[in-house]
């Protein structure tokens, strides 16, 4: 069994293994007000992450290119409150232009 099949299988049961633990946690835990607050804030932590992992690298180098213009353009339609499609449309368009004229 080569490497590539260890780790396969090894990654699947650990994952099992933490979908069958949260399954099995007291309800109590889950209602408790702190614990609440910080699920909510789990996905905004990870898609930010996401988001600045996937603008400043390239192939484990860090990069500063057009894509750090659509994140900006972005952030400048979001602090304007800016509906959510102007502001997709807004960043993909500065960023397009950018990469295609620069």
């Amino acid at each position: 069994m080569s490497a590539f099949w260890i780790a396969t299988i090894g990654t699947s049961v650990i994952a099992f293994a933490l979908k069958y633990t949260g399954h099995n946690v007291p309800e109590k835990i889950f209602s408790h007000p702190k614990v609440q607050a910080i699920n909510a804030l789990i996905p905004i932590a990870l898609l930010s992450a996401l988001v600045a992992v996937q603008t400043f690298t390239e192939k484990s180098k860090l990069m500063v290119d057009h894509r750090l213009a659509g994140v900006g353009v972005a952030m400048i339609a979001l602090f304007l409150k800016a509906p959510f499609p102007v502001v997709v449309i807004s960043a993909a368009v500065s960023s397009a232009a950018i990469y295609n004229w620069f």
